[in-house]
């Protein structure tokens, strides 16, 4: 007998008990979805150091980007866009939507950063966790979502590391965020991991996102995804 999909409440009774739990992503062989399930990315600084930068001790020469066909690069380029889009309109749903039943959002504290198990993340969030995410930024009492707020994403320098069973694209972003009539700025990098869907769209596997200034001090903290 097939067992019937986890409904995750936005709202209600049974969302405010759902808030009062301590939710744990569970590492081992019994997590099915997580940030266990997906082996995290390494430092984004090795690859990305352009000609003539710096290198440390022991860190290789960045290699070349894959040049891709021109249809995959195009698809990638406005898979990307499109999750940008979902951002600025708010359209939570359709963006957890972008991830697969394995997909993970992660944003490390430094560029340095590995791992998420026994280091501190900004953002470590398997699909369920942001379900949980997107029923409390919709809810009626989530006084840090009033007034109304707006955010404008910008995604550039679109690169292909390898394309084979999963896509690897690193990109860069900037993001302008309107709220409490105060603007902020948040700029890094983007590295999406991609597979592809039974139907063969693309999914996320796992993104990366390294802010910038991350560790800059704020009146108040990231509310949604960057």
């Amino acid at each position: 007998m097939d067992s019937k999909p986890t409904v995750i409440p936005s709202a209600g009774p049974d969302f405010e008990h759902l808030l009062a739990q301590d939710v744990v992503i569970e590492a081992g062989s019994q997590a099915s979805t997580g940030a266990q399930s997906v082996a995290p990315d390494h430092s984004p600084r090795a690859p990305q150091l352009g000609v003539g930068a710096p290198l440390r001790l022991g860190q290789a020469t960045p290699a070349a980007p894959l040049l891709a066909e021109g249809g995959l690069q195009r698809e990638v380029e406005q898979f990307l866009y499109r999750q940008a889009e979902l951002l600025d309109g708010k359209h939570w749903q359709a963006f957890i939507d972008l991830f697969d039943e394995q997909g993970v959002y992660w944003m490390p504290v430094t560029p340095e950063q590995v791992e998420w198990e026994g280091s501190p993340s900004i953002f470590a969030e398997d699909r369920r966790m942001m379900e949980i995410r997107k029923g409390r930024v919709n809810h009626p009492n989530a006084w840090s979502q009033a007034p109304d707020w707006e955010t404008s994403h910008l995604v550039s320098h679109v690169m292909l590391e390898s394309a084979g069973d999963e896509i690897v694209v690193r990109s860069r972003f900037h993001m302008m965020e309107l709220r409490r009539d105060e603007i902020r700025h948040f700029g890094g990098r983007y590295r999406h991991t991609l597979v592809r869907d039974a139907q063969g769209q693309l999914r996320i596997r796992l993104q990366r996102v390294d802010l910038f200034n991350g560790q800059a001090p704020y009146d108040y903290v990231l509310q949604v995804w960057v």
